[in-house]
């Protein structure tokens, strides 16, 4: 049985989907940005235990730019995790909404999207990077 719960984080709100693993069963989980017409009290949602096999060292990314190095607007991870993929490419046009990142954090795929419409400037990161919450990931020109 599938639980939905508001979550605000840093001012943005976010519906998310929890499974109660009691019930023995198993579903894909998602984290989906929902309109941040009003921030919600968040609730505390079940905690569910997985067992995983050791992970291996993902590699760290190519270019390190030092903050004071980057110009111009910056899209930053919003939580800590691995990247699984990416979409954009550095000197892209894209628009507010495109997929640039795929991050994994806690099992869960999440969708990293550009807040701006623009060209993207640098990607900082790679598959298989491992990210803090609040690391650069992509710069705009």
């Amino acid at each position: 049985m599938l639980k939905k719960y508001r979550i605000s984080v840093d001012g943005k709100s976010y519906e998310v989907e929890v499974e109660d693993m009691a019930t023995g069963t198993s579903s894909i989980h998602r984290t989906v940005a929902a309109p941040a017409a009003s921030a919600a009290a968040p609730q505390a949602a079940p905690a569910a235990v997985a067992e995983s096999a050791p992970a291996k060292e993902a590699p760290k990314a190519k270019t390190a730019a030092a903050p004071s190095d980057i110009k111009g607007e910056v899209l930053r991870a919003p939580m800590p995790g691995t990247i699984l993929s990416v979409t954009a490419a550095s000197g892209q046009q894209v628009k507010r909404g495109d997929i640039l990142l795929i991050l994994e954090a806690m099992k869960m795929e999440n969708e990293i999207v550009a807040h701006i419409d623009g060209t993207i400037a640098a990607i900082y990161v790679q598959k298989g990077s491992t990210v803090n919450a609040g690391e650069t990931l992509v710069s705009f020109a």
